[in-house]
């Protein structure tokens, strides 16, 4: 097979049926033979909308289309993704529900909140990480300022409010970072998604916001400019503005990338996170997925699970740090 080929639903099930035979017992094999033979939900824990439901949506196709069961998207938005994150931890580990969420909720979470219904170190597991490409910083018109470092100062000495997707995520992380290392006055604003959160900037309600490019081009040119980009590259859609790294940004924070991990509870067997992890990669290669990344001004692809272990076991550190560093409490 090469690599820019899908494969049937039937070289995936040999697929399975082959790790099946060497990485589960003969109990579980037995009771996830005919996997899958009924639904896959996909709770997604943000609202319709925005880059973690546009990924959600397209993985469900591709489930559907490998593996010839329905898989179904379930938003469940609020409490800073905690509801939806919860009925996937507590859900059966048998690959019929899974998660798509940020990077930040299943992160740093387990830092910002003192409590929470679920473990994040023990409940889940991850399957592949959907990369999120650089955010996109842009501000309200009637902010004087044209990069960062003049936002910066211009926080300093008058009121302003940044948008986020949710309390924890990374611009409110961002947002803290610059507050603590600059002196500035930023007040971070929480909404339940991105697209109320740019329509307000547009408006004027609030003065900048961070997230994914394809959200902010809804409304750009109508009363929001870019001022800079997160991340270690520019955005392929606004290559001539700078990430806030080459701007002379020194908060580590600002250099990282996330992403939107799909996730599974804890014990779900190893066959069928491979498979699951399959479709992701292979699915990657697809022309729905190249639209989806080119909208979203996306370069790059979620790896394969043994990566994605990989990269969670060295990032999620990193992450948490900075989390503890910044001493933010949501509770």
């Amino acid at each position: 097979m090469t690599p820019n080929q899908t494969p049937s639903r039937r070289q995936l099930l040999a697929m399975m049926s082959a790790w099946a035979g060497a990485a589960v017992s003969p109990q579980v094999l037995a009771q996830n033979a005919k996997w899958p033979n009924k639904p896959i939900r996909i709770v997604v824990a943000f609202p319709p909308g925005g880059l973690t439901d546009a990924y959600a949506r397209m993985y469900a196709e591709q489930l559907t289309a490998t593996l010839g069961v329905a898989a179904i998207v379930d938003n469940k938005p609020g409490a800073g993704a905690i509801i939806g994150i919860d009925a996937v931890a507590k859900a059966p580990a048998d690959g019929y529900t899974l998660l798509m969420t940020t990077s930040g909720t299943v992160w740093q979470n387990r830092v910002l909140y003192s409590k929470l219904p679920y473990n994040l170190d023990k409940d889940l597991t991850p399957i592949a990480n959907f990369p999120s490409g650089p955010l996109v910083v842009g501000v309200s018109e009637k902010v004087p300022a044209k990069n960062i470092l003049e936002f910066i100062e211009f926080a300093k000495t008058n009121q302003t409010t940044m948008g986020t997707y949710a309390p924890g995520s990374y611009p409110h992380m961002v947002a803290d970072q610059i507050n603590r290392n600059h002196g500035s006055r930023i007040l971070s604003v929480h909404y339940k998604g991105e697209a109320a959160m740019w329509v307000d900037v547009a408006s004027g309600q609030l003065q900048v916001a961070i997230g994914s490019y394809q959200a902010f081009n809804t409304v750009s040119g109508r009363g929001v400019r870019p001022i800079g980009v997160t991340g270690a590259y520019r955005s392929p859609k606004l290559p001539n503005v700078p990430t806030l790294v080459e701007q002379g940004m020194k908060d580590p924070l600002v250099a990282l990338e996330g992403g939107l991990p799909l996730m599974a509870p804890t014990g779900t067997p190893e066959a069928v996170l491979k498979l699951l992890s399959s479709v992701a990669v292979e699915g990657a290669n697809t022309e729905r997925a190249a639209k989806l990344r080119e909208s979203f001004s996306i370069p790059n692809k979620p790896k394969n699970l043994i990566e994605t272990r990989k990269d969670w076991e060295r990032d999620v550190p990193v992450w948490i740090k900075l989390a503890v560093d910044l001493g933010i409490k949501l509770d």
